[in-house]
């Protein structure tokens, strides 16, 4: 699993990644996990407003920091 992290560092930005890090962590979850700060890049996944969560190439959050049973749920594939 490909997991990216779209922000430019903002206190969300950082708080998604350190909870993202953490649970997959914790879960034993098989995962790269890339923060991606270029807005050029960030654009390109139809991203304006960050943070953005990506995982396999898929967009599954814009704007927010999904609560961690949220963001397990989606690291597990799970609708």
């Amino acid at each position: 699993m490909h997991i990216k992290i779209l922000g430019t560092g903002c206190m969300k930005c950082n708080t998604l990644e350190r909870k993202v890090r953490e649970i997959v962590e914790q879960n034993n979850i098989d995962a790269i996990i890339t923060k991606v700060t270029d807005l050029e890049q960030i654009s390109r996944y139809g991203v304006v407003m960050t943070p953005g969560l990506v995982i396999d190439e898929v967009v599954v959050s814009i704007g927010s920091v999904p609560s961690e049973k949220q963001l397990l749920s989606l690291l597990k594939g799970e609708k």
